[in-house]
């Protein structure tokens, strides 16, 4: 009887602790692995960009779905994997870490700190894949973003929520002019994401290290999936930096990404593809390598104040081959930006830096976005250079030129060597647009151009020191409304320059 109690108890404990559980896991098994490439069998009911996990702790993400086995993209080392080996479905999306923990940090492409700083502290996730927001979440682009760069500022002009390509070929100086825009940002309301896709790791030391130095970082994300990565890494981390970005969009922060460089991710999605045995097209491409950057980059906008007011900003770099934008990736992502910058490395050589193409750099809504006093000031300038680099081909043949001709090509050089910037030197707007007043009412005119830099200078200290009134109302987006005063101003600086340097003083304007 004693013994009928214990067991009738025993089975009573046993039905007490069984768990109801709501589904049965689903495993898979590793069929085939190589090449930073899994395909498992067994996995059924897995999604498209599911979440998977191997035996070894290891992160894979589902990129294929065929009738008896799904194509995993492995995300680090796969050389722990081996066939048989039992893959588990996570139920959940390819997600990365998202917050304000993220800022001053350097990550790898799923979030995890390797700056040697500590773990990151956070507590929120994000798709790394999600829906751009719609039209009627959207407004328009009407707030500029400075660059202080001055070619662009004036040129091509950028505004929070727009998507501008900077394109040219290697060592042209793309990276440096978005190292110099996130150094712009200091003191200004923008949080700042840098994703270097298949750079050197030496290369984006220097990199933080220039942030760092230049007190850019506390306010920086800098996210690198370096060349030695699997290519799957150089993939998702557009993706991933862009979901953080969405985190601070959707509080009402505003924000400025830049993709360092999209034809690297794009031959690192090839690779994968083809390893995947999707069916190649146009140079080997894929034919969803359009969408690849098209979804990527249309999560860039300004949202509705109804939705906090928000924006992405992205500056997506392309490489070019001997400067040919006509190339499969260039064209693609052209027609998806809202305008391009085209470094061109003849103008780079000959000691033209930022070497802006201004005929072949368009920024389609930057204008509407631009400050007022820039507009007026800026106005004729694009024309005025395309006239002096079609005049100075012209004049190089050595035949005779009118008066005319020449005071056109003495601007054209003058105009040249103000757009001319040192490295990390961002100018910020009331200057700039002071020193384009003063470039179109002639007071750069009479000053030889060697000294057209010390000139700029000695204007930009007088400004800062004794005009802080003025460059505050010019960078509020206040017009130009006391044109004399601002060019007695200009008089006198350039009348105390002269005399400082020996030059004869001349009325300054021509107008």
């Amino acid at each position: 009887m004693t013994l009928e109690k214990d067991f009738t108890q025993d089975v009573i404990d046993r039905i007490k602790k069984y768990q109801v559980v709501d589904k049965m896991e689903e495993v898979g098994t590793v069929s085939y692995i190589g090449d930073g490439i899994a395909f498992c069998k067994g996995l059924d009911q897995a999604m498209y960009g599911e979440m998977v996990e191997f035996m070894d702790g290891t992160i894979g993400m589902v990129q294929n779905l065929e009738d008896n086995q799904v194509g995993i993209i492995i995300f680090g080392s796969y050389e722990h994997i081996h066939e048989g080996d039992i893959v588990h479905r996570l139920y959940k999306t390819m997600e990365v870490p998202v917050g304000s923990a993220l800022l001053g940090r350097v990550v790898d492409s799923l979030g995890r700190p390797i700056d040697d700083l500590g773990p990151i502290e956070s507590i929120s996730f994000r798709p790394v894949e999600a829906p751009a927001p719609g039209i009627m979440e959207r407004q328009s682009v009407k707030k500029p973003l400075q660059t202080g760069i001055k070619a662009i500022d004036s040129l091509v002009p950028i505004g929070r929520g727009q998507r501008e390509l900077i394109i040219g070929d290697r060592k042209t100086g793309k990276t440096s002019l978005a190292i110099d825009t996130i150094l712009n940002q200091r003191g200004k309301d923008m949080i700042c994401i840098y994703v270097a896709i298949g750079q050197k790791e030496s290369t984006v030391k220097n990199i933080v290290k220039t942030l760092n130095n230049y007190q850019a970082l506390p306010y920086t994300i800098v996210m690198t999936a370096s060349a030695s990565k699997p290519a799957p890494m150089l993939y998702i981390a557009p993706y991933a930096a862009t979901a953080m970005a969405e985190e601070f969009m959707y509080q009402g922060k505003h924000v400025l990404i830049i993709y360092d460089d999209l034809s690297k991710q794009a031959a690192a999605y090839r690779e994968m593809s083809l390893l995947l045995k999707r069916p190649p097209g146009r140079e080997a491409y894929p034919g969803d390598i359009f969408y690849l950057h098209s979804r990527l980059l249309e999560r860039s906008a300004k949202l509705s104040d109804e939705l906090g007011g928000g924006s992405i900003t992205s500056l997506p770099i392309v490489e070019t081959q001997a400067g040919d934008i006509s190339a499969y990736i260039p064209t693609n992502v052209i027609s998806i930006t809202d305008g391009q910058i085209f470094l061109q490395s003849d103008l780079f050589f000959s000691g033209v830096r930022p070497a802006i193409n201004a005929g072949l750099s368009v920024s389609r809504v930057g204008g509407s976005a631009q400050l007022k006093a820039m507009k007026q000031v800026s106005g004729t300038l694009r024309l005025d250079l395309a006239s002096y680099r079609e005049l100075e081909a012209f004049s190089s043949f050595g035949s005779d030129i009118d008066e005319m001709t020449a005071r056109q090509l003495n601007r054209g050089q003058r105009i040249v060597e103000v757009l001319k910037q040192p490295l990390h030197h961002p100018v910020r707007a009331g200057v700039q647009i002071v020193n384009f007043f003063a470039l179109s009412h002639g007071f750069y005119d009479d000053i030889p151009l060697n000294l057209i830099q010390e000139f700029e200078l000695e204007l930009t200290d007088h400004l800062e020191r004794n005009e802080m009134t003025l460059l505050k109302n010019l960078e509020n987006n206040q017009a130009i409304s006391d044109e004399e005063a601002l060019q007695e101003i200009l008089s006198n600086v350039s009348r105390s320059f002269k005399l400082s340097h020996n030059l004869s003083v001349e009325a300054g304007s021509d107008e």
